[in-house]
């Protein structure tokens, strides 16, 4: 099982996610995002963030669920990826922010692969726990990789 290492926690209604905290460059409240013409349904367009134009995706979105209205909770999160051969600083809008932390014993289960599923999801790189809950732990790279041509494109 590999380790982990500190994660920000994050949620999309009662689902726990997490990424490497590495990763991320900063938490923002809400703020107007700039509609991009034609941009496909997780991209809801751009931000400034000291002065450079950093692309924002629908985390609910991405993850195949329901968009929802903003509330007071609603964050969006500045991190970087690895995605198209290149490092891109990327964001995306999550109904809240739960804290920085370390997983249960500082690891991740893989996704389980015996065959019963047929399935492989290129956005999880594991499932780990936070306080004996589960938590789902994002593949940034292979996430956003997916979606480079569609957010470079906007």
């Amino acid at each position: 099982m590999p380790s982990v290492g500190a994660v920000l926690t994050l949620a999309c209604d009662t689902e726990v996610f997490a990424l490497p905290v590495e990763r991320v460059q900063e938490i923002l409240d809400l703020r107007p995002i700039t509609r991009m013409p034609n941009a496909p349904s997780q991209l809801l367009g751009m931000i400034d963030v000291r002065g450079t134009g950093v692309a924002v995706a629908d985390l609910r979105t991405v993850l195949g669920m329901a968009p929802t209205a903003d509330t007071e909770m609603s964050r969006i999160v500045v991190f970087w990826v690895r995605a198209g051969g290149q490092q891109s600083i990327v964001a995306f809008r999550a109904d809240r922010v739960i804290e920085v932390t370390a997983l249960d014993n500082d690891t991740m289960d893989p996704l389980p692969d015996a065959g019963l599923f047929n399935w492989r999801d290129r956005m999880i790189a594991g499932i780990g726990r936070r306080n004996g809950n589960l938590v789902t732990v994002l593949d940034v790279d292979r996430m956003f990789d997916g979606l480079a041509p569609e957010l470079n494109a906007a």
